[in-house]
């Protein structure tokens, strides 16, 4: 006897040749799964500034005091490619809830400019906006997009009402686009727009990715934010490591998402929620990990005064580190230790400083935790002077520029995204 289903195909008069192909199609549907292509980590919201500044105040950057019936239209940069889409928008760290009026996602041609009939309509369980609330995290409901790796999207916001202090990611290194007032959501472009680096509530971007698909998150402090690396260039080793990547045909089914914050530590809060405390929502949730490459822990060792006077023994940062791997490893996934890049002469650099910095180092090649490493120290250090940045590829001693990026990223053995 027939299945129910075949039987119903048959009576319809669908030839065996169409009944196979919608079987395969459908086989070969059930083993797609969410992959993130790209990501951001979010900041702890900063108070506004004072309704009446001083006189000699630089005026506040546009969205820094938040948006009320304004659009702001943000630049990301795919990794992997995909045929469905899907973004997660987050108020984590606002203090009252957040309505967002709209969403679009459109391929970008340049500028605020989308490529036309590629905009797309975004809602969140089958409404046009939604509510989030303090600490809410939405999934949108998912759009057909053929999308390619290494695509610029074009995500627009729409926010009715006063949003308060937004939760951003400061550095983005791509230009944002805020209109003026009104709901731009579907508009081909803004004009008059003001311009900002970050992102506001935006914390991902999903693709709908075959079997074998997977992503690799990048958890660092500014060198793998990007600082000092040309903005709207994709000049960051993330955004080069994901070029390489997808160049590979054994690993152009792997994305990246790039969750480093500027300033961050690994033990205590700084510019953004320390690494221990925001490993759960930056990494370990984000959708198809498999990986995370850690680099992280110079900012611990330089910045010290705030709330011990001295900089943490290599031994606090080797069990934090531990700590990072445990947690991981409960949900299998893997991390690919990297070692901490030379910092002599950079404005927070000490001898103290420096001990502890090559003792997380030979932790790191040696200590046989992490389930690979990666020696960008090794990519960048000067031969003549190990403990400095190669002249050539930094102009303050601490962040390399886009070739020093391109250094680290092309030190990356790619075999470790195939091994079993």
């Amino acid at each position: 006897m027939l299945p129910k289903g075949l039987e119903l195909f048959m009576k319809l008069r669908l030839t065996p040749v169409l009944i196979a192909g919608l079987f395969a199609s459908s086989a070969l549907s059930a083993q797609d799964h969410w992959v993130a292509t790209w990501a951001t980590a979010q900041l702890l919201v900063r108070p506004p500034a004072p309704a009446t500044p001083p006189a000699n105040a630089a005026a506040p950057a546009p969205g820094a005091r938040g948006f009320n019936n304004q659009t702001v239209r943000m630049v990301v940069r795919t990794s992997i490619g995909g045929r469905r889409l899907r973004i997660k928008v987050s108020n984590a760290f606002g203090g009252s809830p957040v309505t967002i009026g709209a969403a679009h996602i459109a391929l970008r041609a340049k500028d605020s400019e989308i490529v036309p009939k590629s905009d797309r309509t975004l809602t969140f369980d089958g409404k046009p906006g939604c509510i989030l609330s303090p600490g809410v995290l939405r999934l949108s409901d998912p759009v057909d997009l053929d999308v390619e790796p290494l695509t610029d999207l074009a995500i627009s916001l729409y926010l009715p009402g006063d949003t308060g202090p937004p939760t951003i990611h400061a550095s983005g290194l791509h230009t944002a686009y805020i209109s003026k007032e009104g709901d731009f959501t579907g508009r081909p472009a803004i004009a008059d727009a003001a311009n900002s680096l970050s992102y506001y509530w935006l914390a991902a971007v999903d693709v709908l990715a075959p079997a074998g698909a997977a992503t690799v998150v990048t958890f660092g402090d500014s060198i793998t934010d990007g600082t000092a690396s040309s903005p709207n260039g994709n000049h960051n080793w993330p955004s080069l490591l994901a070029a390489r990547l997808a160049r590979n045909k054994a690993t152009s089914m792997i994305g990246v998402a790039n969750v480093g914050i500027g300033g961050n530590r690994v033990l205590y809060d700084g510019n953004g929620a320390s690494a221990l405390a925001r490993l759960d929502r930056d990494a370990l949730t984000q959708s198809g990990v498999k990986w995370i490459m850690l680099l992280e822990g110079i900012n611990d060792i330089g910045r010290v005064g705030t709330p011990t006077p001295e900089a943490p023994a290599a031994d606090d940062l080797i069990a934090a580190y531990k700590q990072f791997i445990d947690r991981a490893h409960t949900q299998g996934i893997k991390v690919i230790g990297c070692t901490l890049t030379p910092y002599e002469g950079a404005g927070y650099a000490r001898e103290a400083g420096e001990a502890v910095r090559e003792a997380v180092n030979n932790f790191i090649r040696t200590g046989g935790a992490f389930d690979a490493v990666v020696d960008f120290e090794a990519a960048t250090r000067d031969p003549a002077n190990p403990k400095h940045l190669r002249s050539n590829i930094t102009s303050d001693n601490l962040h390399p520029n886009d070739t020093g990026y391109q250094m680290m990223a092309d030190s990356v053995d790619l075999t470790i995204f195939t091994r079993k």
